[in-house]
């Protein structure tokens, strides 16, 4: 099992190359960062977490930038979005970026994607909560035919794109994990990805979850095998990452927290014995 961590990148934290290089120093597998693109001042939306939304939330870096600096300043660090808010983005821009940030960091990238909580971020890019998967969906299958196909071709309720040239391609076959916990979203992640990407909570089984996972492909006829499981927030603590080993969880990924420089070099030192426990 892999090791890695998850960031909201701020001004007022670390700079992306730098954490992206201490990481990598002390033997982390990953770095994935979290992406909003605004906070909506006269949101009503419930922060999921409870209580008032942390600060992070409105001053994240953009997540590619973030992470092209994180691939200038390392060597084989994966690199990954945690998740990229796929309905409130553009599918030929993002596309570009993700082909771009695959190419220059030598095939490190891995696409996390997520569907969003926030209603009012996402209708102000002219999104809505109620179709936001179906739209996800689209663009994300809109997204791989521009990686894929010479004269991309997509067409439908979201989406259209007839014969264009989008260049350049990735270098490789872009791994597309997808976050959520229900069944929906096991059924889409058989269905359009690469792997799942759940997060970590209260009563959170990883055996359960494997073997969630592992009916899911079987019931739609795909291989279990070719499908990866990355936990988001997994506990800081060696016996219970144990389990999730043993359960066959392919890569966690602890909380960098929000703090300044050197708080988080201190943790990432604090951090570092559960790579190899």
């Amino acid at each position: 099992m892999k090791t890695g961590v998850f960031y909201f990148p701020t001004a007022y934290g670390i700079d992306p190359g730098e954490l992206g290089a201490a990481l990598e120093a002390r033997g982390f597998d990953s770095l994935f960062v979290c992406e909003h693109t605004h906070i909506p001042a006269a949101r009503q939306t419930p922060f999921p977490g409870g209580g008032a939304l942390p600060k992070r939330y409105s001053h994240t870096y953009d997540p590619f930038v973030a992470l092209a600096f994180a691939a200038a300043a390392t060597k084989t660090l994966l690199l990954g979005t945690g998740v990229c808010l796929v309905p409130q983005r553009d599918p030929i821009v993002t596309a570009k970026s993700v082909a771009s940030l695959e190419r220059l960091s030598g095939s490190r990238f891995m696409f996390g994607i997520g569907g969003g909580w926030n209603v009012e971020e996402m209708e102000n890019h002219g999104a809505r909560y109620d179709t936001r998967f179906k739209l996800l969906r689209e663009r994300m299958l809109a997204m791989r035919a521009l990686w894929t196909e010479e004269e991309a071709t997509f067409h439908g309720e979201f989406v259209h794109l007839d014969r264009v040239w989008m260049h350049p391609k990735p270098l490789r076959h872009v791994p597309v994990v997808l976050g959520g916990e229900t069944d929906h979203t096991l059924k889409r992640v058989v269905e359009f990805c690469d792997g799942w990407f759940p997060r970590a909570g209260a009563g959170f089984d990883p055996a359960a979850a494997v073997a969630r996972l592992r009916a899911y492909a079987e019931k739609a006829g795909r291989d279990p095998a070719t499908l990866s499981t990355t936990v988001f927030r997994a506990p800081p603590d060696a016996k219970a990452l144990a389990t999730y080993a043993a359960a066959g969880i392919d890569r966690v990924l602890l909380e960098v927290p929000d703090l300044d420089r050197d708080g988080i070099l201190r943790r990432l030192d604090e951090l570092a014995p559960l790579v190899h426990a």
